[in-house]
C-alpha cells in the first residue's frame, strides 16, 4: 500500500490497513452498500485507486469472481460519484512488468515457500495429491501470477487474504494457514487481534471469535516448532 503501510508494522493497524481490512471484509460477504462507504473512507485516507483495485482483483482467488466483480463495479461507481463532486483521487503506480522468465510453477512454489518459511519437499499430500491440478493452479496462478504483481507486497497481500478469510464461515483451515503465512511476512499478532474487532463489527461475535481462536492455535503450533 502507500508509504505509510510500507513502514515497519506496529502493534496496531494504521488507517490504511484498517481501510483495506474493511474493504476486503465487506467485499467478501457482498455488503455492497457498506462497502461503498468504506471505499470512500479508504480513498480519503490515502489509499490509491490501484492499491484498492489490486485487492479487489485478488479477492476472486478466495471467494470467487462474482464477489470480486461486484466489488469492482461498486468501486467504479464510487470513483464516478467522487469525480462528479470534483474529488481527484490518486491513481497510484501500475504493476511493474514481470521479467522472470522461469517456469511459472517453480516461481509460485518459491513464493509459497517464502510465505510459509518452509521448504516444500516430498510427495504431494491431501487435496494436492487427490487433485494435482489444484496444486498447479495455486502455484502458477495465485502464487506466481497474482503474488508477483508488486503493487502490493507479500505482507499486504497476506493481510488482504486474512481479512477475506476472516469474514467467511467454514474456511478455518485456510484461515489458519494464511495467519501463519501472515505472521511470517511481518503481520503482528496484535494486528490480527485488531482485525478480529473489525470482523465483530461487520460480521458478528461468533466469526470474530473464530479468528481469535485460530490465531491462538497458530501461536501454539509455532511455539512447538
Amino acid at each position: 500500500m502507500s508509504a505509510q503501510d510500507k513502514n515497519t508494522p506496529g502493534t496496531n493497524l494504521n488507517n490504511h490497513q484498517q481501510s483495506m481490512a474493511n474493504i476486503a471484509v465487506l467485499s467478501a460477504v457482498g455488503n455492497i452498500q457498506e462497502l461503498k462507504t468504506q471505499l470512500n473512507t479508504g480513498l480519503d485516507s490515502g489509499l490509491t485507486i490501484n492499491e484498492i483495485k489490486e485487492a479487489l482483483v485478488q479477492l476472486y482467488a478466495y471467494c470467487g469472481f462474482p464477489r470480486s466483480l461486484n466489488s469492482i463495479n461498486a468501486f467504479m461507481e464510487v470513483l464516478e460519484e467522487r469525480k462528479i463532486k470534483g474529488i481527484i483521487d490518486v491513481a497510484g503506480r501500475e504493476a511493474s512488468p514481470i521479467t522472470d522468465t522461469g517456469n511459472k510453477y517453480d516461481v509460485g512454489k518459491e513464493t509459497f515457500q517464502k510465505l510459509t518459511g518452509r521448504e516444500e519437499t516430498g510427495p504431494k499430500t491431501g487435496a494436492n495429491a487427490f487433485a494435482p491440478i489444484i496444486d498447479v493452479f495455486l502455484k502458477e496462478h495465485l502464487f506466481a501470477d497474482i503474488f508477483s504483481r508488486d503493487i502490493l507486497d507479500y505482507r499486504q497481500r497476506e493481510f488482504v487474504t486474512i481479512s477475506i478469510l476472516s469474514a467467511m464461515s467454514g474456511v478455518e483451515p485456510q484461515l489458519q494457514a494464511h495467519i501463519s503465512m501472515g505472521l511470517n511476512t511481518g503481520i503482528t499478532e496484535g494486528q490480527i487481534m485488531e482485525l478480529s474487532t473489525i470482523i465483530e463489527k461487520h460480521i458478528g461475535k461468533e466469526q470474530a471469535e473464530i479468528v481469535r481462536n485460530t490465531l491462538v492455535k497458530v501461536i501454539k503450533i509455532n511455539k512447538k516448532d
